[in-house]
């Protein structure tokens, strides 16, 4: 019996949340400390955020809620030790991306630019990780994925996240693909798995993606969590309660066994 075949299987909860730069829908209120507490009751082993900001040099007048750090950091804290920061949008006060946070080693990361033209509004990008987990002989990669509000654009970058899988992650290894692919037209799918085997954790058990945006009544089913190479997977519930009033996505939690 191979090392691979008898290693011990691996739990991984997964969060991923659209934080909208920390502020609720409409940008009516700051609420990244609450965010924070809601993140950290998920308890999740990775995290995958899109939208977060990195430094922010115009710090608007809300006092002490408004952290010293890039807001990656402050929502890792010391609950998760290992960050990774994908820059996308940049402007004159500062930038927002992608992040994950990761309570194992994260050995390799890199951030690919899918912008299409030159309005820096529609900024995205694929922020690709590499874990390391101790006692886990493979290596864990994962993606934390923002595409753009429009279709045309969407169809270019699914076309370079799959050429990000197919030529970056070997093809036995576990795959964790998660963030906001505002994707309401369910387009996605078909193309992920065909290109690069990936299953939506929640079509797979439901028969359809979750419904996230915008948080308080979710009608558009934009986020996702694409999971290869796992032994078995299941959405987390989430109380509606907080997540309702802390950004205009509601987030999605899963469990995968590798």
């Amino acid at each position: 019996m191979s090392a691979t075949t008898a290693a011990a299987p691996l739990k991984l909860r997964v969060l991923t949340v659209n934080t909208h730069k920390g502020f609720t829908l409409l940008n009516r209120r700051f609420v990244l400390p609450e965010l924070r507490d809601a993140v950290r009751n998920v308890n999740a082993d990775v995290v995958f955020l899109q939208e977060v900001m990195g430094q922010y040099d115009g710090r608007p007048a809300l006092g002490a809620s408004w952290p010293q750090t890039p807001h990656y950091e402050f929502l890792a804290d010391e609950i998760w030790p290992q960050f990774a920061y994908g820059r996308n949008a940049v402007y004159q006060e500062g930038d927002h991306g992608n992040a994950v946070l990761s309570k194992y080693p994260i050995v390799d990361e890199r951030n690919h630019d899918v912008s299409i033209g030159l309005d820096r509004h529609e900024a995205r990008g694929l922020l690709h990780c590499t874990l390391s987990v101790p006692g886990f002989e493979r290596p864990v990669h994962a993606i934390s994925v923002h595409l753009g509000l429009l279709e045309a654009h969407r169809r270019h970058q699914l076309e370079a996240l799959c050429r990000v899988v197919v030529n970056l992650v070997p093809t036995g290894v576990p795959l964790l693909v998660a963030g906001d692919f505002n994707d309401w037209r369910d387009r996605a799918h078909r193309v992920l798995d065909r290109c690069a085997g990936l299953q939506e954790v929640f079509v797979n058990a439901h028969g359809r993606a979750a419904r996230t945006f915008p948080a308080w009544f979710p009608m558009l089913r934009l986020d996702r969590i694409y999971v290869r190479n796992a032994r078995a997977h299941r959405p987390v519930a989430l109380p509606r309660h907080p997540w309702a009033r802390l950004s205009d996505h509601a987030p999605l939690a899963a469990e995968v066994l590798l």
